[in-house]
């Protein structure tokens, strides 16, 4: 059993696949009562996972991500390559890295080269706008809802968009997509299941079947980690379910 120290943007979800086991496996070993729920700082039991995944292996070396870093310049730095850091770290979305995160960096090419489906635009302070936006949108559905709606998604991009942007974007759900700036967003052509593999990007739908939802539609911001998305709080598992009139908006 591996000892695991949560690391900001974790999730239950994402660990089981690094560790290959299940989140069952590791909520049971914790005593964790609601999966959607981990803190970073706390310590984990990973059942049935080898020690060696956490630990640097021989020949290789440890580095500290810093605010800014992306895995295709850290492979540069030491001359390697992004698909040999993502084996080795057992990274399951190479788009989506955290300051903090501690990484085996291992010797060598490392075999192919692995290029991000998506290169975000970048700004002056060295993260992509698409990062920083995810970024932002994690604090403010945090700092709202925690992972239970308030019903006030717009308000929570809205408010992702103020802190990344500086700009203010009003509207409701179904109303933001006309709202957006477009020297700042463009409309881009892809499935839920492609937008959600990429951090930053607005999500709109026309309606939804809650009662609120018909009128005024939802919005969200992905997180890139392929399956979740924020607003004015996490969904962890976001779905078409229900939804009509979906929409994609990318920063540029």
């Amino acid at each position: 059993m591996t000892t695991y120290t949560v690391q900001r943007g974790d999730t239950l979800w994402a660990l089981a696949r690094r560790y290959n086991t299940s989140i069952a496996a590791i909520a049971s070993a914790n005593g964790i009562a609601n999966p959607n729920l981990i803190i970073t700082g706390q310590s984990l039991q990973i059942p049935g996972a080898s020690s060696a995944t956490s630990t640097p292996a021989s020949g290789s070396r440890s580095y500290t991500v810093a605010r800014g870093d992306t895995l295709s310049a850290i492979a540069s730095r030491f001359g390697t390559s992004v698909s040999a850091i993502v084996r080795a770290n057992g990274i399951t979305n190479p788009n989506l890295i955290y300051p903090g995160q501690v990484f085996a960096i291992p010797s060598g090419s490392g075999g192919d080269s692995f290029t991000p489906p998506v290169s975000g635009p970048s700004n002056t302070g060295g993260i992509n706008r698409s990062q920083a936006l995810a970024n932002a949108a994690r604090n403010t559905a945090m700092s709202m809802g925690g992972y239970n709606s308030q019903g006030l998604c717009a308000t929570g991009v809205s408010r992702s968009i103020l802190a990344t942007y500086g700009i203010c974007v009003w509207g409701n759900g179904n109303q933001i997509d006309d709202n957006l700036p477009r020297d700042k967003f463009k409309q881009v052509n892809l499935s839920l299941e492609e937008a959600l593999k990429i951090p930053g990007l607005v999500l709109t739908w026309e309606s939804t079947s809650s009662s609120l939802g018909r009128i005024y539609g939802h919005t969200a911001i992905t997180l890139g980690d392929g399956h979740s998305s924020a607003s004015d709080f996490i969904e962890n598992y976001t779905t078409n379910n229900g939804r009509t009139g979906f929409k994609v908006f990318m920063p540029i």
